[in-house]
């Protein structure tokens, strides 16, 4: 730490290798705190990384520690806080043991218990100076259902073995269809179901790993010994245990299960994009793999080595302004007249090690990301920025913005957009946001609410890749698109193929009964065009009428010069 009036020396050789070696000590046996060692010769410290990542820090390395920490205390304790320091380096205190508000990089105060103790060498003259902090705001909490240890234990110890370079594997584990046993059980049971579960999964890790509630059906489990091939022999003896044996309250229960793993060895990354990854992983072993364990591989070649490295990247954009993130533009038209009448806002990102990267490498796995939402509400500001200016040239234009069923799922998602709406001054009925075959995730009646507030107030929402997925019919039948978008998949073979164009006809007629309009992406040529305009179809999208394009070149864009056909 540190004593406010006098000028630190520098710090030998032989002292810091001490203080590394005496630092590493007690790393060990003081887990889920912030370690400090100050040499108070030098006034020379260390502090754990997982505190200078925090609450921004300058280094692990400080001269004059507990000035720089004093400048994180909240004003209304820094008082208290540098009396007790002075006191250790006056003589006046062996130790301290205080209770104070500290500021992190993010700018929030979380409350913080602070212990220390004065080391003295062999003349009895105070030496070293160490403690730990423990962080209430964003440590120690406790899943009061099970007594493990929650999500922000979880992110701790995954930023611990990460500034450790220390290899593990973290997993992700989930209850598949847990409402169904709470409808039939009634929520008391279902909470002795999760404990049951919970306790299952903990005798199984062992002394392997540690468990964690995640939240809600969500656990997790971090081991610095367990391969994910010895995790995968684990979980299917767990999953076998959960269909044949599994028993709460004496009443026996089949559960199902979907888990995610990942193998962290790379360690320029942080705990949130592992996260990601690991929601990633999960969802696609419940949603396409029947809940076999799915493993978020990073070591399979130069692109999967990237993947990890890729995502951390892209989620420290998102907090730092959305540096390197841009929007390109793909016009619309009218089927008819082709003139313009709206644009797709597509999201692009790049930087000078990646260059650019299309959504589709990136959106999966953000889409679990607590970052994703505030994305998202990026996106729609942007774009209603961009049709402002593009509106002044086509007063009829609409802005499409494609939608993630993360973003549906916020409780405040319609208002944020009608907020962003009023904000900018921009007509709703300006505005289009789509949504893919990917909301069957969603419950039903959600998007039905979403939707319907929406549309009351005149923003419009459409269907987008209409024809890809088993549920698009009954997606239209209890949601009142304004638009449905059919899949350029359909288009690619229209000119030869009469089955794609029958296809068609079929999907432009059941969309009419719906009242909706039909808009055709992946128009390439003028003889698609030509066969699109048979059908009951009002709009076309499509590279024959442009590729995505910055807003500059889009306010020059023009119609194509070749003669259209007589309609």
């Amino acid at each position: 730490m540190t004593m406010c009036s006098e000028t630190a020396k520098e710090i030998t050789g032989d002292r810091k290798e001490i203080l590394d070696s005496l630092f590493r000590a007690f790393e060990i046996v003081s887990e889920g705190t912030y370690v400090y060692l100050c040499d108070m010769k030098y006034d020379y410290s260390r502090w754990s990384k997982s505190a200078v990542d925090a609450f921004g820090l300058p280094s692990e390395y400080m001269y004059r520690a507990g000035d720089i920490w004093a400048e994180r205390i909240h004003p209304d304790d820094r008082e208290t806080y540098c009396k007790g320091i002075d006191d250790i380096f006056s003589g006046d205190a062996a130790g301290h043991d205080m209770q104070y508000r500290a500021r992190r990089i993010t700018g929030q105060y979380d409350v913080c218990t602070c212990r220390g103790t004065v080391i003295r060498d062999l003349n009895g003259e105070p030496d070293y100076f160490v403690g730990t902090i423990r962080n209430h705001g964003f440590q120690g909490h406790i899943d009061t259902l099970t007594g493990f240890r929650n999500q922000y234990g979880f992110f701790e110890d995954l930023d611990s073995g990460i500034s450790r370079n220390k290899e593990f594997t973290a997993v992700l584990i989930g209850i598949s269809r847990f409402s169904e046993i709470n409808e039939m059980y009634g929520y008391h049971f279902g909470n002795r179901v999760l404990q049951r579960f919970a306790r299952v999964l903990y005798d199984m890790v062992g002394n392997t790993g540690k468990v964690y509630r995640i939240d809600g059906t969500k656990f997790a489990v971090v081991s610095n010994t367990l391969s994910v091939s010895q995790v995968r022999e684990q979980y299917e003896c767990f999953r076998a245990f959960l269909h044949a044996d599994f028993e709460a309250d004496g009443r026996q229960v089949l559960l199902e299960s979907h888990c995610g793993a990942i193998r962290v060895d790379r360690f320029d990354v942080d705990s949130q994009t592992i996260y990601a990854c690991l929601n990633f992983a999960n969802e696609e072993s419940k949603m396409r793999r029947q809940g076999d364990l799915v493993e978020f591989r990073s070591d399979l070649n130069e692109d999967n080595r990237q993947r990890l490295e890729k995502l951390h990247a892209i989620r420290s954009s998102i907090m730092h302004g959305y540096e390197g993130f841009y929007l390109l533009y793909q016009p619309v038209v009218d089927a008819k007249s082709e003139n313009l009448i709206a644009a797709e806002a597509l999201l692009r990102w790049k930087n000078d090690t990646y260059g650019t990267v299309p959504p589709d490498q990136f959106i999966p796995l953000l889409e679990s990301d607590p970052l994703f939402p505030e994305l998202g509400a990026w996106i729609i500001r942007e774009s209603v920025l961009a049709a402002k200016q593009i509106l002044r040239r086509f007063p009829d234009f609409t802005v499409n913005v494609n939608l993630s069923y993360t973003q549906l799922e916020k409780p405040d998602f319609a208002d944020m957009v009608l907020r962003i709406l009023n904000e900018l001054e921009y007509p709703p009925g300006h505005l289009c946001l789509e949504v893919t075959e990917r909301c069957r995730l969603l419950d039903l009646d959600l998007l039905k609410n979403v939707a319907a507030n929406l549309k009351a107030r005149g923003v419009l929402i459409a269907l987008d890749d209409f024809g890809t997925g088993f549920s698009s019919v009954g997606i239209i039948k209890e949601i009142p698109f304004d638009i449905i978008k059919i899949d350029r998949s359909f288009v690619r073979r229209i000119e030869e193929n009469e089955t794609d164009r029958q296809l068609i006809a079929n999907f432009a007629g059941l969309a009419s009964i719906f009242g909706a309009k039909v808009c055709v992406e992946g128009i390439e040529t003028e003889g698609m065009r030509d066969i699109m305009n048979r059908f009951h179809v009002e709009s076309f999208q499509g590279y024959y009428y442009g590729k995505p394009l910055t807003i500059g070149q889009f306010q020059e864009w023009e119609k194509p010069k070749v003669a259209s056909i007589a309609r």
